[in-house]
């Protein structure tokens, strides 16, 4: 835990990372929370500089964010990561305690449960998850929490499917692969993920079901996407990436400067403003 006493920094670090919303966020939590000595900065940084970036962190830094490609890359630079973080190895937010060691966690996974906790999903006996990229290991181990019966994986190759087979024995979850030319059937599951890039479910809409279950839709913009508001035009539950944003960042904030609670309503309000403003 850092202490809020004098000038701290912190930073999201990754490559490409002008998009990013955690400036945003985590300096509209110090507003609210009267750390005017506190600054939070983005870096353009790919796997090449981290170890140098790593090194240079003086005792100014209270923590970082990590976006892509970094997660996993900086695992080995660390003094010791949570459980959560070592089950899906990776690594999203980085404390530098008093004694200067490094400590490493994953706060998507526990933002996505409570992401999905707001909007009232506490359990669910079954779920789909549309893709199998870095975000589906992390939905993998939400579900692991919230989910008593099967997931299934839509995916686009065998290789991904052997993958998501692979995460779902290490974390405990029952996994099903289906291929994604059947994506269309996990629309009828009570909880669906996904977790692909922009526009890879678009063609999806026509499939909505007449009352749909709840929709997790991890991409903040464009938004709404394209399945969100078909969603919504059925009457769906939709949890947004900017709710996981926004979670997973509380979360951050509270690590970082051993304040809590971080002030979720003024996050998101400053979110909600910064992508409207684009």
């Amino acid at each position: 835990m850092a202490s809020a006493d004098g000038p701290r920094r912190a930073a999201v670090l990754g490559s490409p990372i002008a998009h990013s919303l955690s400036p945003v966020l985590h300096r509209a939590a110090y507003a609210e929370l009267g750390l005017t000595h506190w600054t939070y900065d983005r870096f353009e940084v790919d796997e090449a500089a981290l170890p140098g970036f790593v090194q240079g962190l003086d005792s100014t830094w209270a923590g970082l964010s990590l976006t892509m490609p970094l997660k996993r890359a900086v695992i080995p630079l660390l003094d010791s990561i949570s459980g959560t973080a070592s089950s899906v190895e990776a690594v999203n937010t980085v404390v530098r305690t008093e004694d200067g060691r490094l400590t490493g966690d994953n706060t998507d996974i526990p933002g996505m449960i409570a992401a999905l906790r707001e909007r009232g999903v506490e359990k669910t006996e079954s779920a789909a998850v549309l893709g199998a990229g870095a975000t589906a290991s992390s939905a993998l181990a939400a579900l692991f929490e919230i989910c008593t019966g099967p997931v299934t994986a839509y995916v686009r190759s065998r290789e991904r499917g052997q993958e998501m087979r692979g995460w779902g024995e290490r974390l405990g979850v029952d996994v099903r692969v289906a291929d994604w030319a059947e994506a269309e059937q996990a629309l009828s599951a009570p909880l669906v993920i996904a977790t692909t890039p922009a526009g890879a479910t678009d063609a999806l809409t026509a499939a909505v079901p007449e009352r749909p279950g709840t929709l997790f839709d991890v991409l903040y913009e464009p938004w709404p996407t394209r399945l969100a508001a078909a969603w919504t035009a059925r009457s769906g539950a939709v949890v947004g990436g900017l709710d996981l944003l926004v979670h997973q960042a509380v979360l951050q904030v509270e690590q970082m400067t051993g304040r809590a609670p971080a002030p979720l309503a003024a996050m998101r309000q400053a979110g909600e403003a910064a992508l409207a403003a684009r």
